[in-house]
């Protein structure tokens, strides 16, 4: 059995999809949700469907019962993931899984963004467990990014705080596509893989390429940290989350976010999404 945590979520239900389309068969395919009634659609295609809440310990050893391999998607309540995780990982050494894959954050050992402790930490964990792992270093979404499409287009601009630095973001189907492979190839020892777009990216490139599809006008505008994380929470983002976002771009002006080893590529046997695609995606689902 292949256990997906976090399954109701886009990273893992792209993850099912890829699995599914690669001919793993349904029954063999568990999606581990905290609430299951939101995952009907999964079982109708023949995935088993159990709770499995990252709060809620004592639901985790039902839901990884029998698992042979477990995708622990890292979760998204900032500040509380650490024993989030040890609860899964204890749940995965429980239940004899052999493998845990991680989804982590692009070179977390030595990452200065702020939201790389929680990922160290729980990185530690794993290694403290004896389990087979595979780290799954990932890099920036693009989707990150073009989630602020609508207002960029009603407002002719993006914001933030990254000046001209380049980001390695990849498509979230790309990283879904490499965490995949990694569970459906025969288990090796312990791997660890940095995961970033072919290409780096400026958010002034970002704009132009917006603008250059959609025949608006379409620029960056570059932010003082503090000015921007203003902004994003005057949007009605979550104080942690705004803070993360302004952190993460004034750490990615510096390089943190940049990445050309090309392991991803690797990884999935085929080019990262460039950025044109990604941007013709987003505008198609914009005008939809």
């Amino acid at each position: 059995m292949i256990v997906i945590t976090g399954a109701n979520g886009q990273l893992g239900r792209l993850v099912i999809d890829r699995l599914l389309s690669q001919g793993v068969a349904p029954g063999r395919i568990v999606a581990a949700v905290r609430t299951p009634a939101k995952a009907a659609d999964l079982a109708a295609r023949g995935v088993v469907v159990r709770e499995g809440d990252y709060t809620r310990p004592d639901t985790l050893a039902q839901a990884l019962a029998g698992a042979e391999r477990v995708l622990l998607i890292s979760s998204n309540d900032l500040g509380d993931r650490v024993p989030q995780h040890r609860a899964v990982i204890d749940a995965a050494k429980a239940a004899g899984a052999g493998q845990l894959v991680y989804t982590s954050v692009l070179h977390a050992d030595r990452s200065p963004l702020g939201l790389a402790g929680e990922h160290r930490e729980t990185e530690a964990l794993i290694k403290a467990s004896g389990l087979t792992h595979v780290l799954l270093r990932n890099g920036w979404y693009v989707e990150n990014y073009l989630a602020a499409l609508p207002m960029a287009l009603q407002h002719g601009a993006f914001l933030g705080s990254a000046r001209e630095g380049r980001i390695s973001w990849a498509a979230r189907a790309d990283y879904a596509d490499a965490a995949a492979a990694v569970l459906t190839r025969p288990i090796a020892g312990n791997e660890i893989f940095e995961l970033a777009g072919d290409r780096g990216h400026t958010l002034t490139e970002l704009a132009e390429e917006v603008a250059r599809q959609s025949g608006q006008a379409v620029a960056y505008k570059d932010l003082p940290r503090a000015d921007y994380q203003r902004v994003l929470l005057d949007a009605g983002l979550p104080a942690p989350l705004a803070e993360l976002l302004a952190d993460s771009d004034e750490q990615a002006a510096e390089g943190a976010l940049q990445d050309d080893g090309g392991a991803l590529s690797r990884l999935i046997d085929r080019p990262t999404a460039p950025l044109a695609a990604s941007v013709g995606e987003a505008l198609s689902a914009h005008q939809a």
